[in-house]
């Protein structure tokens, strides 16, 4: 009887423990970014789509046109950078492709004359900034 009761312990711990669930392994999070050549790309989920691509400085900031594009492809905006900072032409689209505004930088400041559309492409609005990052003369 002790024999049995001991043979029928080991099958009944060796089943639970061959019908436990095996361990789950953690899948790795998926990778959105990449940096190849000094071009960064990140993607949406998926990595089907570029979300954001443009160059990147020594640094690692960035530098040059960065492009910022919708899930289904259109190029929804673009700035111009240099060295981390906004220095340049910058455009925003409404995602039917129209565009939404349009300026440029100088050292991150909006400057000159922005303009703003309505989503049929008619101007709505005109703002001049003009040029804060100007030296002014000395007084004579």
């Amino acid at each position: 009887m002790k024999n049995w009761s001991l043979l029928l312990l080991t099958v009944v711990i060796t089943l639970l423990a061959a019908c436990a669930s095996p361990e789950k392994k953690e899948k790795e999070p998926e990778s959105l970014f990449e940096v190849k050549d000094g071009i960064y790309t990140e993607y949406y989920p998926g990595r089907k789509a570029v979300k954001y691509r443009g160059p990147q400085d020594e640094n690692e900031m960035r530098d040059g046109r960065w492009f910022f594009y919708s899930e289904n492809g259109v190029e929804l905006s673009m700035t111009e950078y240099s060295h981390g900072k906004k220095n340049g032409d910058s455009f925003v689209r409404y995602p039917n492709g129209m565009m939404r505004y349009y300026g440029h930088y100088e050292n991150d400041v909006q400057v000159g004359v922005w303009i703003t559309y309505d989503e049929k492409g008619n101007v709505s609005q005109e703002k001049d900034f003009g040029n804060p990052n100007a030296q002014t003369p000395p007084a004579p």
